[in-house]
């Protein structure tokens, strides 16, 4: 079994593999100040109520974007669960052809959603993956499978607090769908401002992308909130909230002889 760990800024998401099959997933908060040690006892509790153990891992593969915590996780895996992670990054096999200017500045985690949309969705017409994570990211494939980039924007939660913070008479809220554009109280004026707003943006932004590649791409949506905004979205055709941990599966086959 592969134990694949994607390392956000906001959670931390984790999925145990058997093969092509994902049996189990979870996703814990992430804390910077958290050491290998309480990783380490969550990741054990997590798998004990799953009926599994550490000694059922045979690997163990990492993606992330918070540099700080690296050390902590490579800790955790050598500590308790006796293993050598891979880590996305330079010199791992991905397969993926990145025409970005500077390769490097890509994140783990753009690569491995364009990995797993090219392997899941095939080549052919271009692809446009968007992440709703901290950042809300847009990252386009082209019909060969190139990576050519995209767009990152202020992630719905950053966006709503800042919301929250810097006007006082606002209060914070739960993201849900508001049954009206047009908001009755204050609570479902901001619900119809943040989701219905993100649709436009995500709308807009898809627009922009569709007349630079001159044709329509398929707009895959991935992440926590993928599914709240897809659903008043007219460019997202579908969502696969857990592109990422595929992605993950996918790079640590093609790196294992």
């Amino acid at each position: 079994m592969v134990l694949v760990i994607d390392v956000g800024n906001t959670n931390i998401v984790l999925g145990v593999y058997r093969g092509n099959k994902l049996l189990h997933h979870w996703r814990l908060a992430t804390n910077r100040q958290a050491t290998s040690d309480e990783y380490g006892v969550m990741i054990h509790n997590l798998l004990s109520m799953s009926q599994l153990s550490v000694q059922d891992i045979d690997g163990v593969i990492i993606s992330s974007v918070v540099p700080p915590i690296m050390r902590t996780m490579e800790q955790l895996c050598d500590t308790y669960l006796g293993k050598e992670p891979l880590i996305v990054g330079p010199g791992i096999k991905t397969g993926l052809n990145i025409r970005y200017e500077n390769p490097r500045e890509v994140g783990a985690d753009r690569i491995v959603n364009a990995v797993a949309a090219i392997e899941i969705y095939g080549i052919g017409q271009p692809l446009v993956i968007v992440d709703f994570g901290t950042a809300t990211t847009f990252d386009v494939i082209d019909p060969k499978g190139n990576y050519m980039g995209g767009a990152i924007v202020p992630g719905i939660g950053i966006s709503t607090e800042a919301l929250y913070q810097r006007a006082a008479k606002l209060p914070r809220i739960e993201l849900t769908k508001p049954k009206s554009v047009i908001g009755r109280n204050t609570i479902h004026s901001m619900q119809a401002g943040i989701i219905f707003g993100y649709a436009g943006q995500v709308d807009g932004i898809i627009g922009r992308i569709e007349a630079e590649l001159g044709t329509k791409p398929r707009v895959i949506g991935t992440g926590g909130l993928a599914e709240l905004i897809s659903s008043e979205s007219m460019t997202m055709q579908e969502t696969n909230p857990l592109l990422t941990l595929e992605g993950l599966r996918i790079i640590y086959q093609r790196n294992i002889v």
